[in-house]
């Protein structure tokens, strides 16, 4: 594998690269300026060139550093108008594939190709209304793609541009079997990338079996210590949590998010910021899609200015106004943090993220805190508070990273390791994963399609 390391470094908006000058058409880049942007990204400026030439790429880079631009533009420009699909970029959430339809057909307004979303949870005849109309670039995530594959209506055989996208993510929810079932059914002849914010051993196996010779980017490959954000923690007995949240939020002038570990929690917290006369949305496991994605047209259109979410927002979601992040709950696996509060201070700008610890969570935050790299501001310093723990939750829990106790990376059930038990609705359920060891989509039969395993 050809591997180049490309370390972002911080530089002047003079000094960037302009979208001109990476090769790409006037109708593409009318399409990118109508967006408002005119300097490429690190990683734009380091994988455009190479997919225009035709090469294979690998890169890791943390959210919101504009993967999506990175991939579809060099697409956009290569893929021709009424050809059939060209294109298949696949997404692990429903959510993250609409986002990447949206900002693929802003970029493409003036190019003529047709982009489709295909996930679990919509309707099949509104996706075979689209496709029957014809499609150039389809955004799917795997399970319900594979449910196309195996009726017919979707075929791969002109496909000459693919896209993983949040590849670790997608491994973590077990989604291998079926991108391998995929990848083996179109043409070895096409473009491929692959993107992930880590790269397990998994998806660099992935990547020496289905690319070509790529060229590896990792930008900030290091740097999960959610630079640019102001970190913040306070200890506080679980009651209080709503009090607080009142007094964080109350001063933004932006939008906020609030993370909370169970759904049942969320339900709380936007009904108690309802009772507060907040706009507020909500999103967790159990609403169907047509609620979800109404809940998130609100939160982008500024509409409500709250989103109380489980995890399922915490990947791939970019709405740029957001200065807030809240982690109500505690996560119990330590990448899950970084992912959340990278909600905030998206493409540069500034942000804030703040974290409720309650008794039960002080092992997990404490095995958190050892991967943040920036100042940390401890509340109960800064405010006065004094907390007394008692002396069994001062333990730190055993170590959960990902490849532990699951692929998802997530305990099972509400059970907490290391004697702090599970109580008061920290646990996790299968619902408020996005995703687990199934397919998220929509069926059991992992496996099922042929898809060989390759280790």
């Amino acid at each position: 594998m050809g591997n180049e390391l490309f370390r972002h470094c911080q530089r002047e908006k003079n000094k960037m690269t302009k979208f001109q000058d990476l090769g790409l058409s006037d109708n593409v880049l009318k399409g990118i300026s109508e967006q408002g942007f005119e300097e490429a990204f690190p990683i734009q400026e380091a994988a455009i060139p190479v997919l225009l030439s035709g090469r294979d790429v690998v890169g890791q880079a943390h959210t919101g550093s504009g993967k999506t631009a990175a991939f579809s533009l060099s697409m956009l420009q290569q893929i021709q108008p009424k050809k059939g699909i060209q294109g298949l970029v696949m997404a692990p959430t429903r959510e993250l594939a609409m986002q990447i339809a949206d900002e693929i057909k802003k970029f493409g307004k003036h190019t003529g190709l047709r982009v489709a979303t295909i996930y679990g949870g919509q309707g099949m005849g509104i996706q075979l209304d689209a496709l029957h109309r014809g499609v150039e670039i389809l955004v799917a995530t795997p399970g319900r793609l594979i449910d196309h594959l195996k009726r017919g209506s979707i075929e791969l055989r002109d496909i000459s541009h693919i896209v993983l996208d949040e590849a670790d993510t997608m491994l973590d929810m077990g989604f291998i079997d079926d991108i391998q079932f995929i990848l083996d059914l179109a043409p070895e002849n096409r473009v491929m990338s692959l993107f992930s914010a880590t790269m397990p051993t998994q998806i660099l196996r992935l990547s020496e079996d289905y690319l070509n010779n790529p060229k590896q980017f990792l930008l900030d490959a290091d740097d999960l210590s959610g630079e640019g954000i102001d970190q913040s923690f306070l200890v506080i007995k679980d009651r209080d949590k709503f009090k607080y949240l009142l007094d964080f939020i109350k001063p933004v002038k932006g939008q906020c998010i609030v993370f909370c570990s169970t759904k049942y929690r969320t339900r709380d917290v936007q009904k108690f910021l309802h009772q507060e006369k907040y706009d507020a949305v909500a999103i967790e496991g159990d609403m169907s899609q047509h609620r979800r994605e109404q809940s998130m047209a609100k939160f982008r259109n500024g509409r409500a200015n709250i989103l109380v979410a489980t995890d399922i927002a915490s990947r791939g979601i970019d709405v740029p106004r957001v200065e807030l992040v809240v982690n109500y709950d505690v996560p119990n696996v330590e990448m899950v943090y970084f992912h959340r509060i990278g909600r905030t201070a998206r493409a540069g700008a500034k942000g804030k993220a703040v974290t409720f610890v309650s008794y039960s969570s002080v092992g997990d935050w404490n095995l958190i805190k050892r991967q943040i790299k920036v100042p940390l501001t401890d509340l109960n310093q800064e405010m006065g508070i004094q907390i007394s723990i008692p002396d069994p939750l001062k333990r730190q829990t055993p170590s959960r990273r990902y490849g532990g106790q699951s692929r998802s990376g997530y305990s099972r059930g509400g059970g907490r390791s290391g004697g702090y038990g599970g109580g008061g609705g920290y646990g996790r359920s299968r619902d408020d994963r996005g995703g687990s060891r199934k397919r998220r989509d929509d069926k059991d039969n992992r496996n099922s399609y042929g898809g060989r395993s390759r280790w």
